[in-house]
C-alpha cells in the first residue's frame, strides 16, 4: 500500500481503537498496561502501514499487531506486586485465599462506548460467526480475571477465538503458528479456563431491578446497616482487594470482614459510576473536617437480585471514572 499520510492514517484506524483497547486490557487485565499496549500497536502499524498489502482486513491486521505487543508484554513486563493491608485501625479476618491477579485494574464504561459501536447500543466491533460469550459478560471482572490466569499463548487464542469470534485460520495467521496448533492451545485454554457463568444472571443494564439493588446497597452502605448489606448478599458472596491479595469468600465471612470495617467507625459517602459494565461506586470516607476523602472505586458483581462479588480497588483509580478526590461530607 502506498505511503499513508498521518492524517489519512488516523482517519482509517480511528474507527478500531477503542474495541483495540479493550482487547488490550482483556489480554493484559490492566487498563494502564493497555493504554501503553495500544500506543505501541499504532505506532508500529504507523511505521509498517507502507508494506500492508491488503491480504487481511485493516481490522484483522491491527488485532495480529496488538495481539503480539500484548504477548510480548506479558513476556517481559514486571507484574505489580501485591501490597500488604493498609486500612488503619482496621483488622481483617483470616482470608479464605489469596488472589494471584493483584494488577487487576478496572474499566470505565466510557471506554466501551466507542465509534465502533455503543455499550448499550451495540457491540465494540464486529464479531465473528465462533464468538461464544456475549460482549458484556467478555469484559466482566470475572472473567478478566480468570483469562489472567491462562498462558500467554492460550490467552490470546481463547481471546479471538471465543470472544471476538476470528476464524482459526485468521489467528494461525496473527500468531505465525498452524491452524492445528491453534485448534490445540484453544482445547487446553478452555479446559483450563477458571470460570463459570454464573448460575443467576445480573439484571439488564439500567433496568430498574439493577437500579433497586443499587440503591438499596448504597443506602446500607452510607448507613452503616450490617443486617441491611447482609440481606442483599448472595450465599457465595465473595470480596477481593487488588492489589493487596486477600479474598473472602462465603457470606459469613464476608459479613464479618463487612462488621470490621464498620466497628472502626469509618463511615462513607458513595458516588456511583460503571466499569466493567457493573455498577459501581467511588467509595468516600468520612472525616471530621466535614469532607469525605477518596479511598477506593467498589465494583458490584450481581446475580439476579442479590450481590455475589465486591471488588475494591484503590482511590488511584478514581480520576480514570471521572470522579474527584474528596467530596463535601453528606
Amino acid at each position: 500500500m502506498k505511503e499513508a499520510t498521518a492524517e489519512a492514517f488516523q482517519e482509517l484506524t480511528e474507527p478500531y481503537r477503542r474495541e483495540l483497547q479493550v482487547h488490550c486490557y482483556r489480554m493484559l487485565g490492566s487498563v494502564q498496561d493497555a493504554e501503553d499496549a495500544l500506543q505501541d500497536t499504532l505506532l508500529a502499524a504507523w511505521q509498517g502501514f507502507a508494506g500492508f498489502e491488503g491480504r487481511s482486513s485493516l481490522r484483522t491486521w491491527l488485532y495480529r499487531i496488538a495481539t503480539n505487543r500484548c504477548l510480548n508484554a506479558r513476556r517481559s513486563a514486571g507484574r505489580r506486586r501485591a501490597k500488604e493491608w493498609d486500612v488503619p485501625n482496621v483488622v481483617p479476618p483470616e482470608p479464605t485465599g489469596r488472589g494471584e491477579v493483584v494488577w487487576l485494574e478496572p474499566l470505565p464504561d466510557a471506554m466501551l462506548d466507542g465509534p465502533a459501536g455503543g455499550w448499550s447500543g451495540g457491540p465494540l466491533g464486529p464479531l465473528g460467526p465462533e464468538a461464544r460469550y456475549e460482549q458484556a459478560e467478555a469484559v466482566s471482572l470475572a472473567f478478566v480475571t480468570a483469562l489472567q490466569l491462562l498462558p500467554p499463548r492460550q490467552l490470546a487464542v481463547l481471546i479471538l477465538r471465543d470472544v471476538l469470534g476470528f476464524h482459526a485460520a485468521e489467528v494461525a495467521g496473527m500468531l505465525d503458528s498452524s491452524v492445528e496448533s491453534v485448534k490445540s492451545a484453544l482445547k487446553r485454554a478452555r479446559a483450563t479456563l477458571e470460570y463459570r457463568r454464573p448460575s443467576a444472571p445480573p439484571p439488564t443494564a439500567g433496568s430498574p431491578a439493577e437500579e433497586a439493588i443499587v440503591a438499596a446497597f448504597a443506602r446500607a452502605w452510607e448507613s452503616a446497616d450490617i443486617d441491611a448489606i447482609v440481606t442483599l448478599l448472595t450465599d457465595d458472596a465473595f470480596v477481593s482487594m487488588p492489589p493487596m491479595p486477600f479474598e473472602y469468600a462465603g457470606r459469613a465471612v464476608v459479613t464479618h470482614f463487612f462488621a470490621g470495617i464498620f466497628r472502626s467507625g469509618r463511615r462513607f459517602d458513595l458516588v456511583p459510576t460503571r466499569a466493567n459494565g457493573q455498577p459501581a461506586f467511588g467509595a468516600y470516607l468520612r472525616s471530621p473536617d466535614g469532607v469525605s476523602h477518596g479511598v477506593g472505586l467498589y465494583v458490584l458483581t450481581l446475580a439476579d437480585d442479590r450481590i455475589r462479588a465486591l471488588i475494591r480497588f484503590e482511590n488511584s483509580v478514581l480520576p480514570r471514572f471521572g470522579l474527584p478526590r474528596s467530596i463535601p461530607s453528606r
